[in-house]
């Protein structure tokens, strides 16, 4: 099933099927390493819900929510 990072609850996983959005969005989320294949798991989000913190690759990665509608995942 698809969804899209910024629909994850905290503590839920998924595979990077691919991004969206225009080239810019798209190299910049590519350069952090939300690349095909990568499992990215949602660690926690903010009081007012924005900006989110996911685990990628060993590491953690903070998002705003327009930047995580981009990452379409396979959950």
């Amino acid at each position: 099933m698809e969804s899209r990072l910024d629909k994850l609850r905290p503590g839920q996983k998924g595979v990077v099927v691919s991004i969206d959005g225009d080239g810019k969005v798209k190299r910049r989320l590519f350069d952090m390493g939300l690349t095909p294949d990568a499992e990215v798991m949602l660690r926690k989000v903010a009081p007012l819900g924005d900006p989110i913190e996911v685990t990628l690759r060993g590491y953690e990665l903070s998002l705003r929510k327009a930047e995580a509608h981009a990452v379409v995942l396979e959950v």
